[in-house]
């Protein structure tokens, strides 16, 4: 039988699993069998690995049942209670702000249409949350893509100048890979990603027993001032981050704490500024 056309919409839904059954199969059996097909085949496939690996970070946020002592505040105030739907909506822009991706700019229109006006301090607000969501997104695409056997990177360390260079022009600023050989940990490649407000570059190191780190630049910070080291962990991902101006770094691994720290406060040095002390 043959298909009829498939959509981006088909295929966002395909991701989710929300296509009826008969046509679930239409869009898979479509995806596999003409090899013209394979690059689309791939981004599905990174697209559900995205969706697990968030699912697995914040499943049990989303889950948490609504505080009895809201709900009790709006039954008790009618007049509240006429404004509590519109306060879950932006507490869910606020949510996806933090869960990064597109949410940065949803967040950014409704503030410039005047629908956020009555929130005082909200860039203030984002500014405190903005290293804790470095270290999340960074954790995120450390366990989507540091476990790929076949295609873990875009471009390879054998062309580590072009992909410098390409980086560099994507982001706007020059970025660097690091040396990480002296400590055990050889650079395998890298890749662009999509920030909050514009795309991230991620280098990927490996050393001999396979065990990979990643470091995560980005230049979409809300805030400008310079942060010491935090350490973060996310599931089973150690990460130490810190914002340098407009740049925000995050080393990432399932490695030991102190190892760690001792290869993060390596990276700091090399991007030319001494490392504080960790908090």
């Amino acid at each position: 039988m043959k298909s009829s056309a498939i959509s981006e919409n088909d295929l966002q839904a395909y991701i989710d699993g929300q296509l009826p059954a008969a046509r679930q199969r239409e869009v898979a059996d479509w995806l596999e069998r003409d090899p013209a097909h394979q690059e689309t085949l791939e981004r599905v496939h990174a697209y559900r690995r995205q969706n697990a690996a968030l699912h697995a970070l914040y499943d049990e946020v989303l889950d948490e049942a609504i505080p009895a002592r809201l709900t009790g505040a709006a039954r008790a105030n009618p007049a509240g209670a006429a404004n509590y739907a519109s306060w879950l909506r932006y507490a869910a822009m606020l949510a996806l702000v933090l869960a990064g991706g597109a949410g940065g700019w949803l967040l950014r229109d409704a503030a410039q249409d005047g629908a956020m006006q009555w929130l005082p301090g909200m860039h203030a607000r984002l500014a405190a949350v903005a290293p804790i969501t470095l270290a999340r997104q960074a954790a995120v695409a450390h366990s989507v893509y540091s476990p790929d056997l076949r295609r873990p990177v875009e471009v390879g360390a054998d062309q580590e100048q072009a992909l410098v260079t390409w980086l560099s022009r994507r982001i706007g600023a020059n970025v660097r890979a690091p040396k990480l050989a002296p400590l055990g940990y050889d650079l395998i490649g890298g890749r662009l990603l999509p920030g909050q407000s514009g795309p991230v570059a991620q280098f990927m190191y490996q050393d001999a027993g396979g065990q990979r780190l990643t470091l995560y630049v980005s230049r979409d910070q809300v805030q400008s001032r310079g942060t010491g080291f935090r350490f973060a962990q996310e599931g089973k991902v150690n990460v130490f981050y810190w914002i340098d101006g407009q740049f925000g770094y995050a080393l990432s691994g399932g490695i030991a704490r102190n190892e760690l720290s001792r290869i993060a406060s390596s990276v700091y040095a090399q991007l030319e500024t001494a490392p504080p002390a960790a908090d």
